[in-house]
């Protein structure tokens, strides 16, 4: 097998992970689909800070995390809006952030927009559209935060460094 193909191998496998690990940590989590959505599977996202190639992964994850939603709530929205918020971050969070806490402000303004947008036409209007972004925007901006910290912590280990394999980023730029 050549060089490249385990590199395809490997790439696959682990955005496979990522998607996996997006999904567990989204439809276990009884707080990621309220209005306060605090989806602890948005730390993962910041791997894209280092590594733009796990945008395919997040995607997934994050596609089958709205479409096999155990609420079923907005099912066929969250998949296209909420989805679409992921790709978003993601890419601004992969090209549009010199340093991980600029990375950490994207999803929180994109998903804040788009998911307050969706739970205003889809579920209520009876909530002013302003609150419902606000409070997407807060859990959120809850997650970032920890998901911050623990890559702060994370990645001044040489070790977690050397085994993530940087893309972008390799000296990390808090």
């Amino acid at each position: 097998m050549s060089d490249k193909s385990k590199r395809v191998i490997l790439m696959i496998t682990e955005n496979a992970m990522v998607a996996a690990l997006y999904y567990v940590l989204t439809v276990f989590n009884p707080l990621s689909y309220p209005m306060i959505q605090f989806r602890i599977s948005e730390v993962l996202v910041l791997l894209a800070f280092w590594r733009p190639d796990f945008l395919t992964g997040l995607t997934i994850g994050c596609l089958l995390a709205n479409l096999f939603n155990p609420m079923q709530t907005m099912m066929l929205a969250d998949v296209f809006m909420g989805t679409g918020a992921t790709i978003i971050a993601v890419l601004l969070v992969s090209f549009a952030s010199p340093r991980l806490w600029v990375a950490c402000i994207w999803p929180p303004l994109i998903n804040g927009a788009i998911v307050g947008l969706e739970l205003y036409f889809f579920v209520t209007k009876e909530i002013p559209l302003w609150v419902q972004m606000g409070w997407v925007c807060l859990g959120e901006l809850a997650v970032m935060v920890v998901g911050y910290w623990i890559f702060w912590g994370l990645c001044r280990s040489k070790a977690v460094m050397e085994y993530m394999q940087p893309i972008r980023h390799a000296e990390v730029r808090w």
